[in-house]
């Protein structure tokens, strides 16, 4: 048996704030269902992203009355690979979007990284290569 890593999808409380971001900041396509969907799919190279309505989800699968959020450390963080670390975040700030730690270099990793989040609060990291000393 193999398994094949299609993509990931987000369970989301805002649906349309979050659909609207990944298509209008993010610049991703949808491929499937609008911002008055409960369900899209959006192309982002090479592993896509779907987002579902967190509500819907837990119904599915029989988990309606746990607690809708609970305080935690972040169990997953989207990675996504860019040119510049330093211009995509000040395109993300004129987009409204608040960096949650701006960028870093970390030598040790061979990355520059800038993290931030979407408005689900799903945590989001860009990155790039930087040389090794």
């Amino acid at each position: 048996m193999q398994f094949r890593y299609d993509f990931t999808r987000l369970l989301v409380t805002n649906f349309r704030e979050c659909f609207l971001f990944y298509r209008d900041v993010m610049g991703f396509t949808p491929t499937f269902g609008t911002e008055n969907d409960t369900y899209a799919d959006f192309s982002t190279g090479t592993v896509n992203i779907a987002l579902f309505d967190k509500r819907e989800m837990a119904a599915t699968v029989g988990a309606e009355k746990l607690p809708e959020r609970v305080e935690s450390k972040d169990s997953v963080c989207l990675i996504f690979g860019v040119a510049s670390v330093d211009e995509t975040s000040e395109y993300l700030r004129l987009k409204g979007v608040r960096m949650v730690v701006e960028p870093t270099d970390h030598p040790d990793w061979g990355i520059r990284t800038a993290h931030f989040r979407d408005p689900d609060g799903n945590l989001i990291e860009i990155n790039q290569p930087i040389e090794q000393v």
